[in-house]
């Protein structure tokens, strides 16, 4: 399915990124993400969020390359022909990569990969709900006889919403409705598989979202990106509940009781601990692990979560910190930094399309908002600081636990900036002769 993390690091072929780097043995699916650019909108996601930044720096070079070459030329002032020409190239990828937003993403971006090999390149979507089940399907058949580890990634209930013909208008919930009742049947059919195959009780089955609804997506006055209940916020917007709040949901007959609910805070970093321990192996010990195996919770012999606290990020900025006072129960959050609604009232970045994670499109709150999530879950409330007679405690609290929690951190490049963001030819995936990206191993042609 979805891999996200992209391909490549220093060349077209190097595949850094690539899940086959990673630990994985096989590989069917999209690389990168899913964008409305890889449908063909009249609205692209591209380039609603960085068309602005694109235009805005290729405008800049832009006029620092006419200003040294006149420099240059009539003699005012010295410069090396290598920096004119270096800012020029600059200049030209910024403006590929504004330009590419129109329509070249979708040829370059949404491809297909079996492997390390690119199989569609535009990725059909109208065939991607029967290729990734027929996929997952003949992996759990080559596998059956032996343990196995299937991660499936569905591009469902994500912009844009692909949804097959038989599908549509199932759902009184409009197109998300109706995309939101294809996964469930694609999922209704890898767990019939299993059963089919014998391997119901001997498989552990992790069903879960990365995120909550994206609020901004919508057509008109459709919402296209669900919907998080009671819960503040959504998708991409730091530490708000709406957001980061999402369902799981567990099947292992034999091993695990039956219809019990868990109300502890636990995070999808505690997917990777618990499969080291399905697989009788062991954690690294060479690195932090903020995830925790969640067998004991399950299996019962733990009441509680390992997760005393929790750290929510935008990018690379803490935007707020989650505390479970054990001894009390309560569920403590302080939000340091938040996204500025608009318009105000709103809930959600709709003239921006995403809410950003620093500069004038955030708040940053002194002292921190501060909220009891036992109490008031859609964090409609803030605790007064004059008011809450633990609220000193308790930010100090939070405040010692996240210095502690930054001295495990290594920096790293920040992932959404223009440089990162900005096209790079030379690490662009591509199965024919660059820039002739097409093809369709699929359908047996090219």
């Amino acid at each position: 399915g979805k891999w996200h993390l992209g391909v490549n690091c220093e060349s077209r072929y190097d595949h850094c990124h690539h899940p086959l780097n990673h630990g994985f043995d096989y590989f069917y699916g999209m690389p990168s993400t899913l964008l409305n650019e890889c449908q063909g909108t009249e609205e692209p996601e591209l380039a609603k969020s960085l068309q602005d930044t694109y235009w805005l720096h290729t405008q800049i070079i832009v006029l620092a390359v006419l200003t040294l070459l006149i420099g240059k030329l009539t003699n005012l002032f010295s410069v090396k022909w290598k920096i004119i020409i270096c800012l020029s190239i600059c200049g030209f990828l910024y403006f590929i990569s504004w330009f590419s937003s129109y329509g070249f993403t979708k040829y370059w971006n949404c491809i297909l990969m079996r492997n390390h090999e690119i199989t569609e390149q535009p990725m059909k979507l109208e065939k991607i709900t029967s290729n990734l089940l027929k996929e997952a399907i003949s992996f759990i058949e080559r596998n059956k006889h032996r343990p196995f580890l299937l991660f499936v990634s569905l591009l469902h209930v994500h912009t844009p919403l692909v949804t097959t013909e038989k599908f549509l208008g199932r759902s009184k919930h409009g197109l998300y409705g109706d995309n939101v009742e294809e996964m469930d049947w694609m999922v209704g059919r890898l767990l019939d598989v299993i059963s089919k195959k014998g391997l119901k009780n001997t498989t552990f089955i992790y069903f879960a979202s990365d995120h909550g609804g994206a609020l901004e997506a919508r057509s008109g006055n459709s919402q296209l990106g669900g919907w998080n209940g009671i819960y503040k916020g959504g998708k991409g917007m730091g530490g708000w509940e709406g957001g980061i709040r999402v369902p799981g949901i567990i099947r292992w007959p034999g091993v695990l009781p039956a219809d019990i609910a868990i109300d502890e805070p636990t995070s999808l970093m505690d997917i990777f601990p618990t499969v080291i321990q399905l697989a009788g192996g062991a954690v690294p010990q060479d690195r932090v692990i903020d995830g925790h195996s969640l067998l004991p919770l399950l299996q019962g012999t733990a009441q509680h979560s390992e997760h005393e606290f929790m750290f929510h990020y935008c990018g690379v900025f803490l935007h707020a910190v989650r505390w479970h006072q054990k001894d009390t129960g309560t569920v403590w959050k302080a939000h340091y930094t938040t996204p500025v609604f608009q318009p105000k009232d709103s809930g959600a970045c709709f003239r921006r399309g995403i809410c950003p994670c620093f500069g004038d499109g955030t708040t940053h709150h002194n002292p921190p908002l501060l909220f009891d999530l036992s109490q008031d879950p859609s964090e409609a409330n803030p605790l007064p600081a004059d008011g809450e007679p633990l609220f000193g405690t308790v930010i100090r609290r939070m405040g010692k636990a996240a210095e502690e929690h930054r001295k495990t951190l290594t920096a790293v490049p920040q992932q959404l900036s223009p440089h990162n963001n900005v096209w790079k030819p030379w690490l662009q995936p591509c199965c024919g002769t660059f820039p002739s990206c097409w093809c369709d191993e699929e359908s047996g042609g090219a």
